[in-house]
């Protein structure tokens, strides 16, 4: 029996009383925004209980779909959890070298910079320590689960492990074949009726490419699966996940996982400094406290660069999307998503909605 408000074609649009937010409070957040992305702008949308509450544009339009960077990479463990719930991998401790043994096929003066190559303890890397970002994939000295390093390489090989098991990665051919997004069209996009538009990169920027060398094997950790998307659509996701991978009366992605994916990974708890206990797999999450202080422990979002961040709050049916947003400073974590936005809309939140 279907539950909740889910969107079909078109989100359900509620006024912010209807949906249990104060209306000035939600100004004020609104008013917060255009201070901070000032001349340059960026698009705001909030999500209540499965009903849009504010979609708010600032010197730009609703409609284009730009491309959201790393904030892919939360798509990347869902669409990695459907693959296991559909027993093309036992679990995500499998190897990953037993599914895309080109990984290792990176010699020295091959990767993507000087001292960096596939090297032998990359053998024992599992799926979990790419989405997870400890793999220490090209890092020699960087044993896989020891170290969070955060790094695209891994995930193409994550992307490029997962498509190969579907038939659609050929590093021999890498542009020759439909590639990772198929998977995800059929795994998250359409199951939850997102339209979004997809691209292969060398690399995540132009800039970065620039700096590779003409050797660097780009065929076995090049090509970043980038997704495009208007705000609107990657709300679609941020709603998927508060409802731990529910669509409708779907399960698209197992609760379970979607419940572990949420949380600091084990390996990051076991091995690295506190201040690095914010990163699950694929998802930078709050649960303990090391992003944001004054926000619940419960917190978790999808972050990119260029500002876009689709940032959930389970207990209150609550899904912000900024896409673009105000840019954080350089490292600075406790500034991701942008805590004083997301506090800002939290004080709007009134009463319990039922979903």
């Amino acid at each position: 029996m279907k539950t909740g408000r889910f969107p079909g074609r078109d989100w359900e649009r509620a006024k912010p009383a209807e949906a249990g937010m104060d209306p000035a409070r939600l100004e004020q957040a609104v008013t917060l925004f255009d201070e901070q992305t000032g001349a340059k702008g960026g698009r705001l949308v909030v999500v209540r209980s499965g009903r849009v509450v504010l979609e708010h544009d600032r010197h730009m339009e609703s409609d284009p779909k730009l491309p959201i960077a790393s904030a892919a990479k939360s798509v990347y463990a869902c669409v990695l959890g459907a693959v296991i719930a559909e027993g093309k991998l036992a679990s995500a401790d499998e190897r990953v070298l037993d599914y895309y043994p080109e990984m290792m096929d990176v010699a020295d003066g091959q990767g993507n910079k000087p001292g960096r190559y596939a090297f032998e303890a990359n053998r024992a890397i599992t799926f979990r320590h790419l989405i997870c970002n400890v793999s220490g994939y090209m890092k020699p000295g960087e044993a896989p689960g020891q170290v969070f390093n955060y790094q695209t390489w891994g995930m193409n090989i994550l992307t490029h492990a997962l498509a190969k098991i579907y038939g659609l990665y050929d590093a021999n051919d890498p542009e020759g074949a439909p590639g990772f997004k198929r998977l995800i069209e059929e795994k998250i996009a359409g199951p939850i009726g997102a339209d979004w538009d997809y691209e292969y990169m060398l690399t995540r920027t132009a800039k970065l490419s620039d700096r590779l060398h003409a050797g660097a094997r780009l065929d076995v950790f090049g090509y970043y699966t980038q997704v495009r998307t208007t705000p609107l659509d990657l709300a679609r996701f941020g709603w998927l996940c508060c409802n731990w991978g529910r669509w409708s009366d779907t399960q698209v992605v197992p609760e379970q996982w979607m419940r572990e994916i949420t949380v600091t990974a084990p390996d990051i708890l076991a091995n690295c400094p506190e201040a690095e206990w914010m990163y699950g797999h694929g998802i930078w999450t709050n649960d303990q406290g090391k992003i944001w202080p004054n926000l619940p422990r419960e917190a978790f979002t999808a972050n990119g660069a260029g500002g876009h961040y689709a940032t959930v709050f389970p207990s209150s049916k609550l899904v912000v999307v900024q896409s673009p947003g105000r840019l954080r400073g350089g490292g600075d974590r406790s500034q991701l998503a942008n805590p004083d936005l997301l506090e800002r809309i939290l004080t709007a939140v009134e009463e319990e909605v039922p979903a």
